[in-house]
């Protein structure tokens, strides 16, 4: 009879490259996962990888048989998770990875309530400005921004709501501008960017009847952080192009002006990717659906009830700047 031990470090191997990799991620020695890989080739009298000292790679009938693996194992997942959706609350750890613009405003709200929600569940939240990859990650969720959506086999997608970057100053700054706040006259103003490597940058708005402005700019602080931007904003430092979840609050307190309302960056939408398994743990799931409830609200909900009362006021504002 076979040790099924055997196919789950040949599957280890394949999927982390080497015998190295694979030993750090499953934790035994790399002389028993050579061990377990040779008794399965003995078995099946069939060479399933070729080595040499620099590569590793699996052969043509390596690859099928991979893919058996990897059924097999999903198989075992979904037996385990039968017995752990018996179980009245969600729990174990649930790996997450998440952009850092969302973490400001948005997730910082809606985290620890899941947290409170499901208190069996632990969460280790990974912050990565840029695109994660489930595998390498080692992450069961990734929260993504910004970006196409995923077509790829391997992947589950659900989209989220949508999200765009507007152009937002202090009352203060404002009021030194008079007639000058125009789209035609942005590159003249002092600005602020999230670019890091560039002395200039540059912004691609859309705007009515879906006109596309680029404005290139030289702006005063380059920052990454959105809470560094944010506050810099509305301490007058400059004009910014800023997530609209981020500087929504401001708008509302009267921190920050949304200016030139009709001009914003291309939508982009929130979505999140997960393996395409038959069946979710208890923990990846509630996270997912809970997250889908909670982001989906605040991407809707007060932003299109207040528009026209923060737009009003801003309108006021730039009247009494331009008299």
């Amino acid at each position: 009879m076979y040790d099924l031990n055997d196919f789950y470090y040949f599957h280890a191997v394949v999927t982390h490259q080497g015998f190295s990799a694979a030993a750090r991620q499953v934790g035994v020695s790399k002389a028993t996962l050579s061990k377990g890989v040779a008794r399965l080739e003995d078995r099946l009298q069939v060479r399933l990888l070729e080595r040499s000292t620099r590569r590793l790679r699996t052969t043509e009938v390596g690859r099928e048989f991979y893919e058996q693996c990897q059924a097999m194992l999903a198989g075992a997942e979904a037996a385990e998770a039968v017995v752990a959706q018996a179980q009245a609350e969600p729990y174990g750890i649930v790996r997450m990875s998440c952009p850092q613009g969302l973490i400001q405003d948005m997730m910082a709200d809606i985290l620890p309530r899941f947290m409170r929600i499901c208190p069996k569940v632990r969460v280790q939240l990974k912050v990565l400005n840029r695109r994660a990859d489930l595998i390498e990650d080692g992450v069961d969720i990734a929260l993504r921004a910004w970006t196409p959506l995923d077509a790829e086999a391997s992947l589950i997608t659900r989209s989220l709501g949508p999200t765009h970057m507007v152009l937002a100053m202090s009352p203060e700054l404002r009021r030194t501008m008079g007639d000058r706040l125009t789209v035609e006259r942005l590159s003249e103003l002092p600005t602020l960017s999230m670019a890091e490597d560039s002395d200039d940058d540059s912004w691609e708005l859309i705007g009515p009847g879906g006109q596309i402005r680029t404005i290139p700019h030289r702006p005063r602080l380059f920052c990454s952080n959105f809470d560094m931007l944010r506050a810099a904003t509305v301490q007058g430092v400059g004009v910014a192009l800023l997530p609209e979840h981020i500087c929504w609050p401001c708008f509302e307190s009267g921190e920050l002006l949304h200016v030139l309302p009709e001009w914003h960056t291309k939508p982009g939408i929130i979505h999140v990717v997960f393996n395409t398994r038959k069946s979710l743990l208890p923990g990846v799931r509630a996270l997912i659906d809970h997250l889908a409830r909670e982001i989906t609200r605040k991407v809707s909900e007060p932003h299109v009830d207040r528009l026209d009362e923060i737009s009003s006021a801003t309108a006021l504002i730039d009247h009494h700047a331009a008299e």
